[in-house]
């Protein structure tokens, strides 16, 4: 299991797993429970670098980052991390 702070978004942390390169068990804590859940349903599954590509820079009203990017940050930190 996977645990990440995020910043500059409403919710203050993401729990997932990777099996197999595919994304399970995406869990945000805070923020608004209907998207989230549901983007976490959308991935349940989805290739972990496929996911990065789609979620990458994705922007939420003003703010220059989202829940979804910056989901995609810590996606690439847990890959960089199983590689070292």
């Amino acid at each position: 299991m996977y645990s990440y702070d995020i910043e500059g978004v409403c919710p203050v942390k993401v729990d997932f797993q990777i099996q197999n390169d595919k994304l399970k068990n995406i869990a945000f804590h805070g923020g608004c429970p209907g998207n989230l859940k549901a983007i976490a349903i959308l991935l349940e599954d989805m290739p972990v670098q496929e996911a990065i590509y789609k979620l990458k820079g994705i922007e939420c009203g003003s703010k220059p980052t989202s829940c979804a990017d910056q989901l995609s940050k810590v996606l690439q930190k847990a890959l960089s991390q199983n590689n070292d």
